[in-house]
């Protein structure tokens, strides 16, 4: 089933890259103010923090004493699909139907690439009612997968 379910993201996702924008298609430049010394994309320590949120909120669990790792395991990846593999730190175009949002207002499928230089980043969503997924590159330049059934 899993195996079946990632084939058809695959083909659809390749079905919307494939064919010539239609008219509902628009493209908007994302412009991202995150500046990064390239070295640091290297480093696998950098991989697992969080250059957006290092330290948590006040309201973040406040009577707890392992507050700061509690926040720290939440997303420890998040630098990773930022940067590292996301282009968060880019200014680049994004093309699709609803380009500035993850899912379709309504239900149905969404779809969009983003642009940056050379490189073509793919992404694809599908929501209806309480079942929503996506896969590819968001709309902040940043790498994401979700599913809710």
């Amino acid at each position: 089933m899993k195996q079946r379910f990632a084939f058809l993201l695959l083909v659809v996702t390749l079905a919307c890259l494939a064919r010539p924008p239609r008219a509902c298609a628009a493209t908007i430049i994302v412009t991202n103010s995150v500046h990064l010394n390239p070295c640091s994309k290297w480093n696998p320590r950098f991989w697992l923090g969080n250059l957006d949120d290092p330290v948590p909120p006040p309201d973040y669990r406040p009577d707890d004493k392992h507050r700061l790792r509690s926040w720290h395991f939440r997303n420890p990846c998040h630098n990773f699909h930022f940067y590292v593999i996301g282009i968060a730190d880019k200014t680049f175009r994004r093309s699709g139907r609803f380009p500035d949002r993850i899912f379709n207002p309504g239900p149905g499928w969404n779809w969009a690439v983003c642009k940056y230089k050379w490189v073509r980043l793919p992404f694809i969503s599908y929501n209806h009612g309480a079942f929503k997924t996506y896969f590819g590159w968001r709309e902040r330049g940043n790498f994401g997968i979700e599913l809710k059934l």
